[in-house]
C-alpha cells in the first residue's frame, strides 16, 4: 500500500480554504502608468477606497515627500535614496496609515510580537467588507473575502496578516 495517497481527517481539516483571486491593477493603466513597479499601497488603497488610482498616487507622492523632509523622515532619505514616488514604496507606518486614518479607516492587528500567525490571507480568516490588508512586504484590497491584486499573493492561503485597515462607512461611489 502505497501511504502517500493515503489523506487523513486531520490533513483534510488543516488544508487551507481556497482563497480567491482577481486580477486588479487599481486603474493604474487607465492612469498612464505602465511597467513594474512597488505600488502596492496606491494601488490596494485606490481599489479598496473606490478612488482613482491618480488620486491616490498624488495624495501619496505629496505625503512621501512631506515626510522626506521632516527629521524623523531623515531615515527615508538615507535607506532609500529613491526619491518621493509611491511607485518605490510607501512609508506604511508614516504615510499610509495617517492617510487611511484620515479617510476615516480604523486600523485592526491581527499579530504581535511572539504570538505567531493568527490570520491568514485566505477565505473565512478575515472579515467581509473593504480592507487594505498588510502582509510581509506587500500590501493588498481584500472585498468581501476576494484578493484584489496584479497577482496571487495568498500563498496558497498560506500568507500571514500582519492587520488590515477597515472602511467604517459602507457607502462607496
Amino acid at each position: 500500500m502505497n501511504i502517500d495517497n493515503i489523506t487523513t481527517v486531520d490533513a483534510v481539516r488543516n488544508a487551507p480554504t481556497a482563497s480567491v483571486w482577481i486580477h486588479d491593477d487599481g486603474g493604474r493603466a487607465v492612469a498612464g502608468f505602465a511597467g513594474k513597479t512597488g505600488d502596492c499601497v496606491t494601488r490596494a488603497i485606490a481599489i479598496a477606497t473606490g478612488s482613482p488610482y491618480r488620486e491616490v498616487y498624488d495624495e501619496l507622492f505629496q505625503r512621501n515627500k512631506e515626510f522626506a523632509t521632516t527629521s524623523c523622515g531623515r531615515k527615508a532619505r538615507l535607506t532609500t535614496g529613491r526619491g518621493a514616488s509611491p511607485r518605490n514604496g510607501v512609508w506604511g507606518t508614516e504615510v499610509a496609515r495617517p492617510y487611511l486614518l484620515s479617510l476615516g479607516w480604523t486600523w485592526r492587528p491581527t499579530m504581535h510580537i511572539g504570538s505567531g500567525c493568527k490570520v491568514h490571507l485566505r477565505a473565512g480568516e478575515l472579515p467581509n467588507g473593504r480592507l487594505v490588508v498588510a502582509l510581509s512586504g506587500h500590501c493588498v484590497a481584500v472585498i468581501d473575502g476576494v484578493v484584489h491584486d496584479i497577482y496571487d499573493c495568498t500563498r496558497g492561503g498560506t500568507r500571514c496578516v500582519y492587520g488590515y485597515f477597515r472602511c467604517n462607512q459602507q457607502v462607496f461611489g
